[in-house]
């Protein structure tokens, strides 16, 4: 498939360029900073855009291509709008284009909590939500802009982020979270992603994902 990643050099986006292009598919990386990339620049195209806000500037990035992959998002507390703004500009991009395939990944407190979820699970969200609570708004916002666009978008919902390996074994909820699911690996994520590319029952849905 050609796939195109934005958020390419942040430790999600790293994970889905390298297990895409060991999966053989042909990688287009948006980046501001192609020094940060972590595979070799001959396996992949860069596209290099100093605006990643600006639609026009990513139109070329995204034509043609079977499905976009998207790690954009903040990495701190203060998301100041941020993920909503850069993937307005991606489906700007992709609508000119007529590109319709999207993930994206977003965060396990935007799901329904499981009825049957644990007390000390239940808990632990709302602590983590209100210490996020600005994180969670700008991802409110950018799935309101996801639900509607034209696109078909996939919003991947992961629990707390580790730097572990690549498993390949973790559990999915379309429309949900996992119950008691409190952590996954970037590189878990990545693979979740691109295993979602083709599956039609998570288009126009949140996916909970987690060990």
């Amino acid at each position: 498939m050609k796939l195109t990643v934005f958020g390419a050099t942040g430790g999600i986006g790293q994970e889905i360029v390298r297990q895409a292009v060991a999966a053989g598919h042909e990688v287009t990386a948006v980046v501001r900073d192609p020094a940060r990339l972590a595979v070799p620049l001959s396996d992949i195209t860069v596209h290099t855009a100093a605006r990643v806000d600006d639609p026009e500037a990513l139109r070329e990035a995204v034509a043609g291509r079977d499905a976009v992959l998207s790690g954009l998002g903040s990495r701190g507390r203060k998301a100041d709008g941020i993920a909503e703004r850069l993937t307005r500009a991606v489906l700007a991009a992709m609508e000119a284009e007529g590109t319709r395939r999207l993930l994206v990944v977003s965060a396990a407190p935007l799901a329904p909590t499981p009825a049957d979820e644990p007390l000390l699970d239940r808990m632990m969200l709302s602590m983590i939500g209100a210490v996020l609570k600005e994180v969670y708004a700008d991802l409110t916002a950018m799935e309101a802009a996801l639900a509607a666009s034209a696109t078909d978008w996939t919003s991947v919902r992961p629990p707390k982020l580790t730097n572990g390996p690549l498993t390949g074994t973790y559990r999915t909820v379309v429309g949900g979270n996992p119950r008691s699911g409190r952590s996954i690996s970037r590189a878990d994520v990545a693979h979740a992603m691109l295993a979602l590319i083709g599956d039609r029952a998570t288009v126009k849905q949140g996916v909970g994902v987690a060990y």
